[in-house]
């Protein structure tokens, strides 16, 4: 009689595990393999011609104006739907012309020169480029947007604030996109999911599919952050039906096969499809923590050595510092190199995460009460991303203070998901 007990409990636990394994299965090979697949990129093509007609208009040491912003606008598509480096350098080019010479409409140019700065990580180069924008009082609105992006960046949070109320309009969509980031750092998650389903429901009615592309990727992000896991997965599904080619959704829908269905197999094959064609060096770096999650120690390896073969490539600037700096820290101890970029991310990017880059390096080396000191004065409170504040915990509990330590590991197991497999288990080790 006991042991008919002892297996009724075992088989209604097993039916349980089952079920929650079921439950945590929202993806389908069926939804996505379909853009996987892809040998034809549409949208590359039509801007490679678009490239080739706009090229025929521009002649050496012309001034074509009206030529070079679509050039540089055709660059910048094919740098987005391929990852290619060349491609946004090429787009600096046409716009570093266009913006010097232009007589008429030169905040526009200027504009898109800050733009394709931000991208290039160059954001002091993009602040002086949306001021002078900005003096030419011709395009003030968009100058202020460019503005509050870039102050972000820097980590000039009131500035940031003033550029927002100047274009305050609840009906915008270029406001309310940025609304949504600023509630993100705020740690108003719920604010930015619903003002980003306000500019969802604007870019819908315009049709426009930069816009949807743009909404429906970034919507999946916050989804994915909030815990919303299904709704993050239908749109990176949504993306792709407007853009098949978008490594960037791709990826998204290998991160939940990864991190929440813990499917590693899928994910690398997911990612291995993607960099057939979308060459992105940090697409290599999650390709190599999958294989360290799985123990490959071979294939981690493999992935670890076309990072650094594509970021030696000089044209990707300060593009990949936290991630380099991070590589050499984490898994080659190299710390006196890791924190030289450290320092040149501080002083391109000042931000908290740009501190938390510093400390955990310092933690890392055992300088422990150099990172808390760094730790105190420029990222507790002053961030709520689920990485910086792990970091924070890691040197909390190195200077023996438990007390500070373990309310922020209570609070980041529910940061399970965006924070990956390795980084999670990691946590639980604390």
């Amino acid at each position: 009689m006991r042991f008919c007990a002892i297996i009724k409990v075992l088989m209604i636990s097993f039916i349980l595990i089952s079920c929650n394994r079921t439950e945590k299965i929202i993806t389908n090979p069926n939804d996505y393999n379909v853009y996987l697949d892809q040998s034809q990129n549409a949208i590359a093509d039509a801007a490679t011609k678009r490239l080739r007609f706009w090229n025929t208009k521009i002649k050496e040491d012309s001034l074509q104006i009206t030529a070079l912003l679509p050039a540089a606008d055709a660059y910048s598509q094919l740098f987005q739907t391929t990852g290619s480096i060349q491609y946004l350098k090429k787009a600096e080019m046409a716009l570093s012309k266009s913006s010097e010479v232009a007589a008429i409409g030169r905040s526009g140019h200027l504009l898109a020169l800050a733009r394709n700065y931000i991208s290039q990580h160059r954001f002091r180069e993009a602040k002086q480029a949306a001021q002078k924008a900005n003096r030419l009082e011709t395009n003030n609105k968009s100058a202020k947007m460019v503005l509050f992006d870039v102050s972000m960046e820097l980590g000039e949070y009131d500035n940031a604030q003033i550029f927002l109320d100047s274009i305050a309009n609840q009906s915008d969509f270029n406001f309310l996109i940025r609304l949504a980031k600023w509630n993100d750092y705020k740690g108003n998650l719920d604010a930015t999911i619903r003002n980003m389903e306000k500019a969802r429901g604007i870019a819908e009615s315009s049709k426009k599919t930069g816009l949807l592309l743009w909404t429906y990727t970034n919507l999946a992000d916050y989804y994915g952050h909030a815990g919303r896991i299904k709704e993050s997965y239908d749109h990176y599904l949504k993306a792709l039906t407007i853009d098949p080619s978008n490594g960037y959704a791709k990826k998204g829908i290998a991160w939940i096969v990864y991190s929440y269905e813990n499917n590693a197999d899928e994910a690398l094959r997911i990612l291995d499809l993607i960099t057939k064609s979308y060459q992105s060096p940090d697409y290599f770096l999650l390709k190599a923590e999958i294989a360290a999650f799985k123990k490959e120690d071979s294939i981690k390896k493999v992935n670890l050595e076309r990072y650094e073969l594509a970021v030696k490539d000089k044209q990707y600037g300060s593009m990949y510092n936290s991630h380099t700096a991070m590589l050499l820290a984490n898994e080659y101890q190299e710390f006196d190199k890791a924190l030289e970029i450290a320092e040149k991310e501080i002083e391109n990017r000042p931000t908290p995460q740009s501190y938390a880059l510093k400390a955990h390096i310092l933690y890392l080396k055992g300088e422990y009460r150099q990172a808390l000191d760094i730790a105190e004065k420029y990222i507790v409170n002053k961030t709520f991303e689920p990485v910086a504040n792990f970091h924070i915990a890691q040197i909390y509990k190195a200077n023996n203070l438990p007390e500070k330590a373990n309310p922020i590991i209570e609070e980041l197991t529910e940061s399970s998901y965006e924070l990956g497999p390795v980084v999670f288990q990691e946590i639980t080790n604390l």
